[in-house]
């Protein structure tokens, strides 16, 4: 439909020429594309750092996740009222649930691991040979040695850290002190036990390549003083996020009292405070978009201050109302846009080469920025979510188009008289 003043369509090449005019810098106008360009640096900073934030965020909690459910079992199967000397029929009543992939008994205790150059706390777990085998966050991940004949090779098997921060390797013997030992008339004694080193595995948890020491099942429980009983059974299930619904059937396969842990039960503080920090972080970088717009609210009005006689001149040339309103709108969601999608391919780089920037930043600083002591993995992950992302530029390009509409209304409401009169 044609203007009846201009004669031009709404969005015309003309009103498109005009805006993209006003981009443009030029003398006098050189402080406000100065600020305009402020302007765009600023939302594609905000957009950028927001999609980085929330998708290291993300793969923060995926990489934990993985690892975490990959070494402990979905369910803690354990006794009530008395000890689990049933344990193998127990575990082969859970392994014929449907939807249960492994059922496997541990006996679980606090030792002291101890080589001639250092010691360190650990938790000893002590598994069957066949279990460890299908754990694949252990099995394939095996740095050196074997896991193969691991019941009868009489040996443990070590996390890389742990093995770096004694100075081991495989072949190599380990010192076992548990607190709970023997009881003699001078006392309890520490038990000791020396263990060859059978194989290295590499989770890429600092946590878990640091503190666990997988030793065979039995062995574990001459260790521990539990002849006959495990600690408890770890069960893994075919879909972790539907683990409230083996509940039930578990308990009943059990055939004996039991208590159940899932692992939200078991991590639940956890990961409540991933999801408190990543919303906290999700609004706090909002508000930078936010001020981002605001700035491009600022340039608007300064340019429109500067074009006031501009604007005249082309309403006495028969230009509508809105066809100026449009010219600003289209001039200030320009700056938005562009600076949105350059945010969104900054962001989308640093994501994808994320660990090489964060190698290239430790070496050029000569400091550690993502140590594993603190942050638990090893490698900085980001996983890029889309609707998160999609969220993000939603969020900057309708900021940005409402940061457009007060100066270019008040641009379309200039009286063209009072303009030129110098008013």
């Amino acid at each position: 439909m044609k203007s009846e003043t201009t004669g031009t369509a709404p969005f015309s090449p003309f009103e498109w020429m005009l805006s993209m005019r006003y981009l443009r810098s030029q003398r006098r106008e050189g402080f406000i594309s100065f600020i305009a360009a402020i302007s765009f640096l600023s939302l594609m900073i905000g957009v950028a750092a927001l999609i980085v934030v929330m998708a290291v965020l993300n793969g923060f909690r995926k990489e934990l996740l993985d690892k975490i459910l990959g070494l402990n079992g979905h369910i803690l199967v354990m006794p009530i009222e008395q000890a689990l000397t049933d344990w193998d029929p127990v575990a082969q009543r859970l392994q014929g649930v449907a939807g249960v992939r492994l059922a496997a008994p541990v006996v679980e205790g606090q030792a002291l691991a101890s080589s001639p150059h250092h010691s360190n706390g650990v938790l000893v777990r002590g598994v069957r040979g066949a279990d460890i085998a299908r754990l694949g966050s252990i099995a394939s991940n095996i740095q050196s040695g074997t896991l193969e004949g691991f019941d009868d090779a009489g040996g443990v098997a070590i996390g890389q850290r742990l093995a770096d921060q004694l100075a081991l390797k495989v072949g190599d013997n380990l010192t076992l002190f548990a607190p709970r030992g023997s009881v003699t008339a001078m006392g309890t004694t520490p038990r000791i036990k020396p263990c060859k080193i059978v194989a290295i595995f590499k989770i890429g948890m600092s946590e878990y390549d640091a503190g666990f020491v997988f030793m065979p099942l039995k062995d574990a429980q001459a260790y521990f003083n539990r002849s006959g009983d495990v600690t408890a059974i770890e069960v893994y299930v075919d879909n972790p996020d539907r683990v409230q619904g083996y509940r039930r059937t578990v308990t009943a396969a059990a055939g004996r009292p039991v208590m159940i842990i899932d692992w939200r039960d078991r991590n639940k503080s956890f990961f409540g405070a991933l999801l408190v920090q990543r919303n906290v972080m999700f609004v706090v970088l909002s508000l930078f978009v936010a001020v981002a717009a605001l700035s491009i609210l600022a340039a608007l009005v300064m340019l429109v201050k500067d074009k006031t006689q501009n604007i005249a001149i082309l309403r006495t040339m028969g230009a509508t109302q809105g066809a100026v309103m449009r010219v600003f709108l289209m001039t200030g969601t320009a700056i938005g846009v562009i600076g949105t999608f350059a945010g969104l391919l900054v962001g989308t780089v640093f994501c994808l080469y994320i660990e090489s920037l964060r190698q290239f930043l430790s070496w050029l600083t000569g400091t550690d920025l993502f140590p594993p002591e603190l942050y638990f993995l090893s490698q900085l992950p980001a996983e890029m979510d889309f609707g998160e992302t999609a969220a993000v530029v939603v969020l900057a390009l309708t900021l940005s188009f409402l940061a457009t509409l007060y100066p270019s209304w008040r641009a379309a409401r200039l009286d063209p008289v009072e303009a030129l009169r110098g008013e």
